[in-house]
């Protein structure tokens, strides 16, 4: 039977071989006591691989978070290959163990405020007399990006590819090529649609691209405006806006899009549909919007609520 000694040995090792830190050498003791008193009158060394799935239930169920847990489990992880490569044990109990998975990080969200900020700024820009005709088309440009990307909530790889058709046609709905070429149906604002309107009629007044298929073409080999460009440009604007430039992206006016929708009764599986994406696992990263939307609607309507 293997003695407590072995954790001794297995820090001098980490310190001695590795060269793990005196910090790193306590937070190993702190996490391999705490498993020791878990266990009980069972040696640390002895555990099995049903002690240690024990040990991680009683984690959560004390409200460590999954980044703690993980750490937990690499502590054990690497005091087990220890004890198993010098020969104290001849199997490895967290083998077949894996970390738990981390939580999606909730995107960074705009408020319906700070995208207003955004579309009125841009609008303003395009609206402002500019020194050139290059200089007015990249204002009006920018308003009309901003415009659909809010209405439609557009993968950035798909607003800048869209085509001049897009605009041309008096719909409210337009067909877009997503991932895997499938395609779906989205819908226009009419500021979106007027935006659209009125840019290709500028780029033809000022005879500008006459032949490009893209509704936002470029000089480039792709043809038409790259999602870098674009990016960088939301930068400016956001500075321009009064708002942190790290706090806007093309990625974080799609995740303002559906979590503005939800917040105002949107289905969730409706929003799937509109963002694209295959597997509603992949939407339900928003649902901390419906959690709170259901706690205000509580707080509002119960008639406990203000007890």
């Amino acid at each position: 039977m293997a003695t407590g000694f072995d954790l001794e040995t297995f820090l001098e090792m980490l310190a001695a071989e590795r060269g793990a830190a005196e910090n790193t050498l306590e937070s190993y003791r702190r996490d391999l006591e705490d498993f020791s008193g878990f266990l009980g009158r069972t040696n640390l060394a002895d555990a099995g691989t049903d002690k240690i799935s024990a040990y991680l239930g009683d984690l959560n169920r004390r409200g460590f978070a999954e980044t703690s847990q993980a750490r937990r489990l690499s502590a054990l992880k690497q005091f087990y290959k220890f004890l198993y490569s010098e020969g104290v044990r001849e199997d490895d109990p967290t083998r077949t163990l894996s970390a738990p998975k981390r939580r999606a990080a909730l995107p960074k969200v705009l408020s319906v405020d700070d995208v207003d900020r955004l579309i009125e700024t841009a609008e303003r820009g395009a609206a402002t007399p500019q020194k050139s005709s290059a200089a007015r088309l990249r204002a009006q440009r920018l308003y009309t990006l901003i415009e659909v990307l809010y209405a439609t909530g557009l993968r950035v790889s798909e607003l800048v590819a869209l085509p001049v058709t897009a605009a041309l046609r008096d719909a409210r709905l337009i067909e877009i090529t997503g991932k895997g070429g499938k395609e779906r149906l989205v819908p226009l604002s009419h500021a979106a649609q007027a935006a659209m309107k009125d840019y290709v009629a500028l780029r033809s007044a000022e005879g500008a691209y006459e032949k490009s298929p893209w509704l936002f073409p470029s000089h480039g080999d792709s043809g038409h405006l790259t999602r870098q460009h674009f990016a960088r440009e939301l930068k400016d604007l956001a500075v321009a806006a009064g708002l942190p430039a790290t706090k806007v992206s093309p990625h974080v006016l799609r995740h303002a899009f559906a979590s503005h929708l939800l917040q105002n009764g949107a289905d969730l599986r409706v929003v799937q549909q509109l963002l694209g994406h295959a597997d509603i696992s992949t939407t339900q990263i928003y649902t901390h919007v419906l959690d709170e939307r259901l706690r205000e609607l509580v707080e509002s309507a119960h008639p406990l609520a203000r007890r």
